[in-house]
């Protein structure tokens, strides 16, 4: 049985790993200048000769456009995820080793941002914003920090009532001393095994803005404006429309398994935001 779980979490490392290996290899597997149009060749068919998936609207072609746009996109999952676990983590230690007043402050401030939809309010902080892949990183790490601070702070209240943590007070331990070598070594993988479930969402919800046209600007190739721009030819050329979708779809299905299967071996219920 432990053998079978490691496959699980081998398979889910690597499902997770290749599209990540894909965008940094896209120079060099890129078929075609992922920018370059023409509209001789729009809405070629998958399978036509030097067009493995076909072509957009622009006579671009969409296997070069899918493996460059893995680059933002991806940073657009990875980023807000990692920036979310640091202050989630701070806020949620803090919270939970402070006094009462910092603690119902703090908790009540997650409470007003967690009381908002995830979509809404990525959408409201990225529409303060020039559109652009800083925008889209700054707007989904507001919305994945509380629920990570969440974690964060119910982990460290189970544990600051230990005895090993008052026995480090009474031997004179500072407040940072206690952090670093006491909590964080306990808190910290739990934040990142939930960290790690949050990444799938997070690529969803950059895709989401960047078919609003609040994310990464045209021409720069991202998934979810490539769905935006095929979205006239919905009706008529539907296969080329859903390339970008399953797309999207498989790697967010990959990040999201590697979440649950790092979570179930932690042993942890810990469960992603809506």
């Amino acid at each position: 049985m432990p053998t079978l779980r490691h496959r699980r979490t081998a398979l889910a490392a690597t499902a997770a790993l290749l599209p990540v290996l894909l965008a940094l290899a896209a120079p060099l597997l890129a078929p075609a200048d992922p920018t370059a149009g023409h509209l001789a060749d729009r809405l070629l068919d998958p399978g036509t000769p030097g067009h493995p998936l076909g072509t957009d609207g622009q006579g671009r072609d969409l296997l070069s456009r899918l493996l460059w746009a893995a680059r933002p996109s991806l940073t657009a999952g990875l980023l807000p995820v990692a920036a979310a676990a640091l202050a989630g983590a701070l806020v949620g230690i803090t919270a939970a080793l402070a006094g009462r007043a910092t603690e119902q402050a703090l908790l009540r401030t997650l409470d007003v941002l967690y009381a908002f939809p995830g979509v809404l309010l990525a959408i409201a902080v990225a529409t303060l914003l020039t559109p652009g892949l800083g925008a889209t990183v700054l707007a989904l790490s507001v919305v994945l920090t509380p629920a990570v601070a969440r974690v964060a702070f119910t982990e460290t209240r189970r544990i600051r009532t230990a005895e090993y943590l008052e026995a480090a007070t009474v031997s004179g331990a500072t407040r940072t001393a206690l952090v670093l070598r006491q909590v964080l070594p306990v808190v910290a993988p739990v934040v990142l095994v939930y960290a790690s479930s949050l990444v799938g969402l997070a690529i969803v919800y950059a895709a989401g803005l960047s078919f609003l046209g609040l994310g990464v600007p045209p021409p720069t190739p991202e998934w979810g404006a490539m769905l935006d721009e095929l979205r006239p030819a919905l009706f008529t050329h539907p296969w080329l429309a859903a390339v970008p979708a399953l797309v999207i779809l498989a790697v967010s299905v990959a990040f999201n398994t590697l979440g649950e299967t790092l979570r179930t071996r932690l042993g942890t219920g810990t469960e992603p935001p809506r």
